[in-house]
Parts: structure tokens; C-alpha cells; sequence
């Protein structure tokens, strides 16, 4: 069967319009801080409120088997909806810490019908090269999360109010081109009914399992560098008196590219297959892990690209991963499978944030980073294994 030329586009569009929402308050803490009397620690769990919903969120989807049991295309526009409208209740003028920490919340669990239901779309239309096309969708979704702070950076003068305004408007647009413009895929399979043994079940599948735990392995990794980048780089400027970073263009730039690396991922895939391009970026990255003790050394040149090649290189894996995960999967339970993977992957990234926040006391901190090679060695030792992960 030919696939409209214009179903990926839509797809591509709408997952980077929806996932703007992720960090939308992000790029607007100091702001939100004045208007709401908030206190320096209050930040740290406004960020954090969006990681927990989205797991809490991806944990009801997959439990009630959301994304097989309905339509995939009016799940990703209620969804967004939601998340477009609790993202837009920040600019209520009587928030209080507590309703700002629930609409965070709130927006990131409605995330979890936003962003692995628009990768188990793309699954229903691309049985055959779905690596290309979930590369273009994590790109988007990269580029998504750092366009609020593009958006904020745009002009100093930008209102905040204007950059969650925008961030739900371009949500609601891309969940309503998805149901107007994206039905269900022709190897979409409906799921039964709920059944809770469905996790469990999904669980016992070897190449599934395997291919899962290459994306824990990924996720340990991932999130852990991009919160630390800024870091990466004010240490760099502590042992290096004589330089001074634009700490922010750049960790926009660092991780932003990533987006182009998913893309260009997906292509090689093609050629190199799914399985072996995966297992090259995560050896890549791990290997950035181990030598970072040594980049703090470099000119300050040498410094910026070995990052640059690291935020490429540490998202490069995830389409390919995810490819894996939807393949190894049986049609009727695939969007369940995509959504819990998301749900564990996402809670690891809490667990290796918080312990480079304790090592970081600890640990001198050009040698805080070893610890990230934990996650890619945990990938390639579940992903090479030819047995049980084909290489598509």
C-alpha cells in the first residue's frame, strides 16, 4: 500500500509543535519566580514535576492499553488539548507553588499521549525503514523541548505569558492536524481489552526485553548529560579562568543538534541496519563518558566540539532504540509496549540525575561523568546479542 507523501511531514510537525510544551516552563523560571514570589529551591521541583507526570502519565496509558485500544490519532489530539490547557493555566495570576506544581504535572502526564502515541503512529505506517522515520520524530521532539528557550531568547523584551501562549497554541494546532490529516495506519492492529497481565506478558518476549533494556541503558545516560551540560560547562569555565562561555547559546547549541543527528541516524540505518547503527552511537557515547576527564583538558576549541560531537552522538540511539522496541513488539500491544518503555526509561533518568547530584559532592568534578558509561555499556550488552535483537 502507498503512504501519502504527506503523512511523515504531519507527523514530524505536530510531534515538535506538542513536545514545545515539555520545557515551556523551563525557559521561564526566572520569570515565573518574580511573578509568583517563588524561592530558588522551588525551581528544581517545577522541572521535576514534568518528568514525574509523564511517567505517572505513561504508566495510566499503558496500564489501560490507551494507544491500542483507541484510535492513536484522536489520543494524540485530546492529549495535546490537555496539555496545551494546563500549560496555559500558568498564566493565572493567583497561582500558588502548589497549583503551579500540579499543572506541571498535569502537562507532562498528557504528554504521554503526545509523544510515544506519535511513535506508535508512525509505527502503524512504517513497517519497513521505521528507523528513518522515528529519527525525524525524536529530532523534532529535540528541537521541541529547546524551542522554548529559543522562543524566550528571541528578544530579552519577549512576555512570558507570550511564550506559554505560543507554546499551546502550536500544541492544539499540531494535535488537530494529526486528526484531521493522519488516520490510523494501515498496520494498525486494536488492541483487546484492558488487561493489566499485558506489561508482564509484554515483558517475557526475549527480543523485546532485550531491545527495552537497551533503551533503559540509552535513557541512563541522555537526560543526565543534557541537565549537566550547563554544568559541563561552568566547570570548564571554573578550571579555565581565562575563558568565558555564553552558557547558554551554547548548551542550546549542544543539545539542539541532536535533532540532526536522529535524522541523519535514521538514514544510516538504512544502510548499516537499525540494530548496528544503534550500537555504534551508544559505544560512541559511552566512550565520551570515559574520556571526559581528559576533554576538560582541551583548548577551549577542542572542549566545545568534543560536546558537540557528544549531543549528537547520545541521541543518535534513541529512534533506532525505540525502532527496536516497536519491531519486537506484537501489532495489537505495540503502543502499549512503546508507552511503558517511555514510563521505566523516563523514571532511570530521575535515578541518574539524582546521583550525579550526590557524586557531585563527592567526586572531583572533571570525573563526575564515568559514571553515564554505566547506561551505554548496559545497551550494548543487551542489544549485541544477534540471537535475540535482529539487526532490521
Amino acid at each position: 500500500m502507498s503512504i501519502p507523501k504527506r503523512i511523515l511531514p504531519i507527523i514530524v510537525i505536530a510531534q515538535f509543535c506538542c513536545t514545545s510544551l515539555w520545557f515551556a516552563g523551563n525557559a521561564i523560571m526566572d520569570d515565573l519566580s518574580i511573578a509568583f514570589g517563588l524561592d530558588s529551591s522551588a525551581l528544581s521541583h517545577l522541572t521535576s514535576a514534568v518528568q514525574f507526570g509523564f511517567i505517572a502519565g505513561t504508566l495510566v496509558f499503558a496500564l489501560l492499553a490507551i494507544a491500542d485500544r483507541f484510535s492513536p490519532s484522536r489520543v494524540f489530539l485530546v492529549s495535546a488539548t490537555l496539555a496545551a490547557a494546563f500549560n496555559l493555566g500558568t498564566i493565572v495570576e493567583y497561582n500558588t507553588m502548589t497549583s503551579l506544581l500540579s499543572l506541571r504535572f498535569l502537562t507532562g502526564f498528557f504528554l504521554a499521549g503526545i509523544y510515544p502515541v506519535g511513535m506508535k503512529i508512525a509505527a502503524d505506517y512504517y513497517d519497513k525503514g521505521l528507523g528513518k522515520s522515528l529519527g525525524y520524530l525524536v529530532g523534532a521532539l529535540v528541537v521541541g523541548t529547546a524551542f522554548p528557550h529559543l522562543l524566550k531568547g528571541i528578544s530579552d523584551s519577549t512576555p512570558w505569558i507570550m511564550v506559554l501562549i505560543t507554546t499551546s497554541t502550536i500544541a492544539v494546532i499540531g494535535g488537530l492536524s494529526i486528526a484531521l490529516f493522519v488516520p490510523d495506519g494501515p498496520h494498525r492492529t486494536p488492541g483487546q481489552q484492558t488487561n493489566f497481565k499485558v506489561i508482564f506478558n509484554i515483558f517475557k518476549n526475549k527480543p523485546f526485553r532485550s531491545a527495552a533494556f537497551g533503551y533503559f541503558g540509552h535513557m541512563w545516560e541522555l537526560y543526565a548529560f543534557w541537565a549537566f551540560v550547563p554544568v559541563i560547562l561552568t566547570t570548564y569555565n571554573t578550571l579555565h579562568p581565562s575563558i568565558e562561555f555564553d552558557i547558554a547559546s551554547l548548551s542550546f547549541l549542544v543539545i539542539g543538534l541532536g535533532g540532526l543527528a536522529c535524522v541523519a541516524g535514521g538514514y544510516l540505518s538504512i544502510r548499516l541496519g537499525t540494530k548496528q547503527t544503534a550500537v555504534m552511537a551508544l559505544l560512541l557515547s559511552g566512550t565520551c563518558c570515559l574520556l571526559s576527564p581528559l576533554a576538560f583538558q582541551l583548548n577551549s576549541s577542542l572542549f566545545i566540539a568534543f560536546l558537540i560531537f557528544w549531543g549528537l552522538v547520545v541521541i543518535a540511539d534513541s529512534p533506532l532504540i525505540s525502532t527496536l522496541v516497536a519491531q519486537n513488539a506484537t501489532p495489537e500491544t505495540k503502543g502499549t509496549a512503546l508507552t511503558i518503555v517511555n514510563c521505566i526509561g523516563f523514571s532511570i533518568t530521575i535515578i541518574s540525575i539524582q546521583l550525579l547530584n550526590i557524586l557531585k559532592n563527592i567526586l572531583d568534578p572533571e570525573n563526575l561523568y564515568i559514571v553515564l558509561a554505566i547506561g551505554p555499556l548496559l545497551g550494548l550488552l543487551t542489544l549485541y546479542q544477534k540471537k535475540r535483537v535482529a539487526n532490521v
